[in-house]
């Protein structure tokens, strides 16, 4: 079973971020951490990385609800996001699907949510 949604796109790789970032903010979604990989292994492990990205994303309300339903869900929270340089120009970008993630846990309130959540990082995705 395929646990993420992705697509790869053309472009430059700041670029498609900033447009990940925008697409995000369309669907009510706000950028908690902004992790870069490169940098961080080459600061802590000297390693020459290519360039990937983990945005952190949350949208308020849909949280809200979860950790209402669940105090013990914001162990799966924020939802994460990756911008991912495959090189010549080709840029993957993936988010984590809730509603895959979610199933396990067993909670149909939370599997509700979790659909809302997924529709919502599938339009991201297709709007990049």
């Amino acid at each position: 079973m395929q646990y993420y949604i992705a697509k790869i796109v053309d472009g430059g790789f700041s670029v498609v971020v900033e447009r990940v970032i925008q697409a995000l903010k369309a669907e009510g979604f706000g950028v908690l951490t902004e992790i870069d990989v490169k940098a961080t292994m080459k600061k802590k492990l000297d390693i020459d990385f290519r360039e990937y990205r983990i945005l952190g994303a949350c949208n308020p309300p849909l949280a809200h609800r979860a950790l209402t339903a669940d105090d013990k869900i914001g162990t799966m929270l924020p939802c994460n996001v990756i911008v991912q340089d495959l090189s010549g120009g080709r840029i993957e970008v993936a988010a984590i699907d809730p509603a895959v993630s979610m199933e396990h846990v067993g909670n149909p309130t939370l599997k509700t949510i979790a659909d809302s959540v997924t529709d919502k990082l599938r339009r991201v995705i297709a709007a990049i």
